[in-house]
C-alpha cells in the first residue's frame, strides 16, 4: 500500500495535520478511536466514507513516525 494515496498533507486541509485522502479526518482522530477500543468493522460501520485500507494507512503512518530516532518525552 501506498501511503501517499491515503495519507495525505494539505496546508489547507485541517491545517495540514495528516488526513486520509484529503478529507476533514486526521490520522490522529482515527487513531483515538482504535486506542479507545473501537474494532476495525464499528469504525467501518460509524463512517461509512473510511475504507479498510485507511485505517491500516494511519497505523503505518503512525508505526513510521514511532520509528525515528529521535524520542520525545512527554513528561
Amino acid at each position: 500500500m501506498e501511503l501517499s494515496s491515503r495519507i495525505t498533507l494539505d496546508p489547507s486541509v485541517m491545517s495540514g495535520r495528516p488526513t486520509i485522502r484529503k478529507m476533514r479526518f486526521t490520522v490522529v482522530q482515527m487513531l483515538e478511536l482504535l486506542a479507545g477500543g473501537m474494532s476495525i468493522s464499528e469504525i467501518l460501520e460509524d463512517y461509512p466514507y473510511i475504507q479498510e485500507d485507511d485505517i491500516y494507512a494511519c497505523l503505518k503512518y503512525a508505526v513510521k513516525l514511532a520509528s525515528t530516532r529521535q524520542v520525545v518525552s512527554f513528561a
